[in-house]
């Protein structure tokens, strides 16, 4: 049975902290690939993506390329709609049968595990790798008791990047060279996005 870790998200734009992401998860964690799946919409937050979900899939793709062992699906996009994991968990399970999941998340967001759609359903399919920080402990057994075995923890280098800073930098007219890899990079350049 092949590992699989999934990386959700927004991905607007990816850039290189969810990439040591993933690569910490996949090597410390054991999984035979990491799947990036684009959200079409995150059910926990506000706004909604600065540019279409084609955009941000093909960011991926480029962003990806090098890698064997990761591969983009656009699931979530083709299904539209808000972006829960459950669904695409049910969806994917149904797919491939011989695949174990997990979600890959970060520090921020293990808290935020009780208030995730059919979380008790979709934590009897899976388990969460769960990426800790320097500096940021992050105390599972805080987690109600049936996703505390569930989740597992990763160390992760402390990387200060965020897609919302990588758009604000762009739209200043700044360089966001070394924060998003160089085929993104001239992706965004190329269609001008987050520049106003």
């Amino acid at each position: 049975m092949s590992k699989i870790g999934i990386m959700g998200g927004t991905f607007d734009p990816i850039h290189i902290g969810h990439l040591i992401a993933a690569e910490s998860a996949r090597e410390q964690s054991g999984l035979d690939e990491v799947w990036f799946i684009p959200s079409y919409g995150p059910p926990l937050k506000a706004n909604e993506p600065g540019v279409s979900g084609e955009r941000r899939y093909e960011m991926v793709c480029d962003a990806i390329e090098s890698n064997k062992a990761f591969r983009a699906l656009d699931i979530e996009l083709q299904r539209g709609g808000v972006s829960y994991s459950y669904d695409t968990i049910v969806e994917l399970q149904g797919r491939y049968p011989n695949h174990s999941f997990s979600y890959i998340i970060g520090s921020d967001r293990i808290n935020d595990l009780p208030k995730w759609h059919e979380i008790e359903q979709l934590a009897a399919r899976i388990s969460f790798i769960g990426l800790e920080r320097p500096g940021n402990p992050v105390d599972i057994s805080a987690l109600p008791f049936f996703l505390q075995e569930r989740v597992s923890l990763v160390q992760m280098p402390a990387i200060a990047i965020s897609s919302t800073a990588i758009r604000s930098k762009v739209k200043a007219g700044q360089s966001v060279q070394y924060l998003v890899p160089d085929s993104v990079n001239s992706y965004m350049r190329r269609y001008n996005l987050y520049e106003s």
